[in-house]
């Protein structure tokens, strides 16, 4: 009897690999799918850079943050602009088909924007930036100021610290990076522990459980998004591992309009206060409650406030 229930849970056991062996071959299969041959890839002396672009309407230049790539960049243009203007999302060093070249700077970033722009015809745009993508977008506005007629930075990275919770912070990167470095690991860690990992992007207990059924869908799916994950896995370390701009933002002329949330774990709310700060005229919106989620969690006041923003400021 014995054998024959060890034999029962051994044919389970296979059962189990088999369907979701399949389950995660399916899943990459369509992931690696999504990202081929839609995207453009141009030559530059940065390396490779690849962009999409969209929409028609003033010219905005969308940065995506860890993890990402320019299907983010879609992503943030969906939840916050519209097609009502023109969009550009790019794939910063090392995620997709854009180059990484060791030694890169996020100072050289903001200059293959700039590049990026001239292969475009494109003199002016506002930059959107979410998350780590905040770095390089604010030394666009600092190295290339005639490029940028306004800034908008949601949940951005902007600046170094020694404080006791930055070193969690960044424990929760370097964990994120880990988990990039292989599609197996991200897809089994992002369908069986998909709290713990919102938990690691910045989201606390409270954020979390307060979720919609809309806005949980559309966390999953950037989540999901951030499938395949390996092709993003240089890119994220970069990130973890560059120098941000740090007091170099108080030459920024741009209008700037900084969104961030108080309780957010992963890019800490001191990122948003120091920005505030330094940089000349910006404007600080603050949100109590939703984390490094917070532009699904407030999609709807975020969207008007940044469109009006950029509208607000094209002409200058």
């Amino acid at each position: 009897m014995l054998r024959k229930i060890l034999g029962w849970i051994a044919i389970g056991l296979i059962v189990a690999v088999v369907l979701v062996s399949a389950a995660y071959l399916w899943d990459m299969n369509r992931a690696y799918e999504r990202i081929q041959g839609k995207s453009t890839v141009i030559p530059s002396p940065y390396g490779d850079i690849e962009y999409t672009e969209g929409g028609s309407g003033p010219p905005v230049l969308v940065i995506h943050g860890s993890g990402g790539g320019y299907d983010q960049g879609e992503l943030v243009v969906q939840a916050v602009l519209g097609e009502q203007f023109h969009w550009i999302a790019p794939s910063r060093f090392g995620y997709l088909r854009s180059t990484f070249n060791e030694g890169a700077t996020f100072d050289d970033q903001a200059d293959a924007y700039a590049y990026l722009l001239d292969q475009l015809g494109i003199e002016k745009v506002a930059v959107v930036a979410i998350s780590h993508g905040g770095p390089s977008a604010l030394l666009l506005a600092v190295l290339h100021p005639e490029r940028v007629s306004s800034l908008t930075l949601i949940s951005a990275g902007v600046a170094s610290s020694d404080a006791p919770d930055q070193a969690q912070a960044n424990r929760q990167g370097e964990m994120l990076v880990t988990i990039y470095r292989y599609d197996p690991l991200y897809w089994t860690i992002t369908k069986l522990f998909k709290k713990q990992f919102m938990e690691l992007m910045g989201a606390n207990d409270t954020v979390i459980a307060g979720l919609s059924p809309q806005q949980r869908e559309m966390s999953e799916h950037i989540i999901d998004y951030m499938n395949p994950a390996s092709p993003r896995a240089v890119g994220a370390a970069f990130d973890n591992k560059a120098t941000m701009p740090n007091e170099r933002i108080a030459l920024i002329t741009a209008p700037t309009l900084i969104v961030h949330a108080t309780d957010d774990t992963l890019q800490l709310y001191h990122n948003a206060q120091f920005a505030a700060a330094a940089i000349p005229g910006a404007t600080l919106v603050s949100f109590e409650r939703g984390g490094h989620l917070l532009m699904i969690v407030e999609q709807s006041t975020i969207s008007t406030a940044v469109q009006k923003h950029i509208l607000d400021h094209m002409s200058e």
